[in-house]
């Protein structure tokens, strides 16, 4: 599949509006791959990497790590992204085959999710103690309880549309974006853009019919001079796991635990939850490692 993706960050209005906009169907539909996902997890899942990827292009530092979870009361369990700023994004899905009827003609991610649960946003800087904002879900659509979060923890107010469009070959469409008002946003300003966002198409129609990022802004704001900030970001899935990565975590468990192993399991196969890479270790592995360890 070639990679469509993109992330484009826009000013409208002369400077008082600021937009992220994305197309991550690549990224949406690899994650599909890897996980295996049904259609309704693959629309969860789908919004989750997309706001995961808004957020983390704000980051700074090569070093900075954003980690959303979300637990819902839902048949989906909970959803985990870690991603950083360039960003290189990985997560896994608790329950990743999910079917529920319908919702009005449309993929009820609500009901997969939950409305009954949290958004967990860490925020891993570089400080002494990463940032955490906790906010309780609102409708379990993602997109909502985003924009919940942006008003309680981050205290702007920001627009937040996802779309994950799903037929029976995979993922369609995916793309999201984010609007906020700058400190210098008029009423005005902030009147025109609701209504226009209010009566917008879906945003994963809009990509669907062949919109770029830069034409979705100017029809979201009515403004044909929306200014590029930073363009071709390029959102991809991707793990870092690795044999030794794993043999770090089978250090930690101590030395009782893998003596254990040794003497019970003939080898031990590892799954890594991200990308579902196989590890697998002999007993002689593990005794060379227990050895290491003395």
């Amino acid at each position: 599949m070639e990679n469509q993706d993109r992330i484009i960050k826009m000013l409208a209005y002369d400077g008082r509006i600021n937009i992220i906009c994305a197309n991550t169907t690549t990224l949406v539909e690899k994650a599909r791959q890897i996980h295996d996902l049904s259609p309704v997890a693959s629309a969860a899942f789908g919004r989750t990497l997309t706001i995961s990827a808004l957020m983390a292009v704000n980051m700074k530092n090569e070093q900075d790590k954003l980690t959303i979870q979300i637990k819902g009361n839902g048949p989906l369990g909970g959803m985990v992204i870690v991603s950083n700023h360039f960003p290189k994004l990985k997560g896994y899905v608790q329950n990743p085959v999910v079917d529920l009827p319908l919702k009005n003609g449309k993929l009820d991610v609500g009901g997969a999710v939950g409305k009954e649960g949290y958004v967990n946003v860490i925020k891993d800087i570089g400080l002494k103690e990463p940032y955490t904002g906790m906010v309780p879900l609102v409708s379990g659509e993602i997109a909502e309880d985003f924009a919940s979060y942006f008003a309680t923890s981050e205290q702007t107010n920001t627009a937040v549309n996802l779309g994950v469009l799903v037929d029976q070959n995979g993922v369609k469409k995916s793309g999201g974006y984010i609007v906020t008002p700058m400190p210098d946003a008029t009423e005005d300003d902030l009147f025109i853009l609701e209504n226009r966002i209010r009566e917008a198409k879906p945003l994963s129609k809009m990509l669907e019919e062949g919109m770029s990022l830069l034409d979705i802004a100017k029809d979201l704001t009515g403004d044909e001079k929306v200014k590029i900030v930073e363009e071709n970001i390029m959102p991809i899935y991707e793990c870092d796991c690795s044999k030794e990565k794993i043999e770090r975590g089978l250090i930690s468990l101590g030395k009782k635990e893998l003596q254990d192993m040794i003497d019970t399991k003939v080898k031990i196969e590892t799954v890594c939850h991200f990308c579902n890479e196989k590890y697998i270790f002999t007993k002689e592995e593990l005794e060379k490692i227990l050895e290491n360890m003395k």
